[in-house]
């Protein structure tokens, strides 16, 4: 059986220390902030990247240019092995399309490996809980191609949930609308979104304040998890720099479902940049999102 790598991208907000554990290959969008642009190779403290929005500053981001792309799989395919690459959502950035563009050049140059490019239609967490359960496959025996078909079938199970404390950071995202922005804030109304099956980001419900809408995350779970609930066995959640709401919702989770076994990291800045501080996002297999 041909030996082959799964690799992902910095949008996928896996921890540090889990890339490490299981020796994965990522390719990094930047931001920019303060004049100064940021990879996941020269990146910012999380924390102080938050401290930075909180006080003011606004940071930019850009996606992976097919060039930028190409170097990445290069480095990829010194492993020797083919590649599957799990991207960002296309919903959300032209990553993936640059990714695309990559892969068949280097196919077309005869680079000796087989590249395929998904993409997750998920980001975050959401995007890393899909590269975690295609490693759990993968230690299974799973081919080449029996992967790629795993991944197809299920990484719409994938839910996403979340809410943000600042409407601010949405509407500068162009996710709603100034007006929206002004009144939710006013009268503390809190988004809760998603991301549906095409990999949009969708407003799907508000709350009043902000225990009501982190709790409205865990009761999404119990509408979405359906054949799921008993196959959970492990929930992603992550955050702007909330580490206190996290805890709140993991205890949630923990007297409604009896899971125990948590990732937990911040949401990367170069999400963090349209989502804000104060994000927080729950991700599990569900059967429908």
């Amino acid at each position: 059986m041909g030996e082959y790598l799964i690799t992902t991208d910095n949008m996928s907000d896996l921890p540090e220390k889990y890339l490490n554990e299981h020796h994965i290959k990522t390719c990094s969008l930047s931001y920019m902030l303060e004049g100064e642009i940021y990879t996941s190779k020269n990146g910012m403290d999380s924390h102080l990247f938050y401290e930075k929005m909180r006080n003011g500053s606004m940071p930019t981001t850009s996606q992976v240019n097919p060039e930028e792309a190409k170097c990445d799989l290069q480095e990829f395919l010194k492993e020797d092995k083919d590649i599957i690459h799990i991207a960002f959502s296309s919903g959300l950035s032209g990553t993936y399309n640059s990714m695309q563009i990559a892969a068949r050049e280097l196919e077309e140059e005869g680079c000796g490996h087989r590249i395929t490019i998904i993409d997750s239609l998920s980001a975050s967490l959401g995007e890393g809980l899909l590269v975690h359960k295609a490693l759990e496959q993968q230690k299974k025996g799973l081919s080449y191609d029996e992967m790629i078909q795993w991944i197809e079938e299920h990484k719409r199970n994938i839910c996403h949930n979340f809410t943000v404390d600042d409407l601010f950071h949405l509407y500068r995202g162009g996710r709603v609308s100034k007006t929206t922005a002004i009144l939710g804030t006013m009268i503390k109304i809190k988004p809760v979104l998603h991301v549906d099956d095409e990999g949009h980001l969708i407003n799907v419900s508000k709350a009043h304040g902000r225990k009501k809408a982190l709790a409205e995350l865990v009761s999404s779970m119990e509408r979405q998890i359906g054949s799921y609930r008993d196959k959970n066995d492990v929930v992603f959640i992550s955050h702007g720099d909330c580490i206190e709401d996290v805890k709140y919702v993991q205890k949630l989770v923990e007297e409604k479902f009896g899971i125990h076994n948590f990732v937990i990291n911040y949401v990367g800045p170069t999400i963090g940049a349209h989502s804000g501080p104060g994000t927080v996002a729950l991700f599990y297999m569900g059967d429908v999102r």
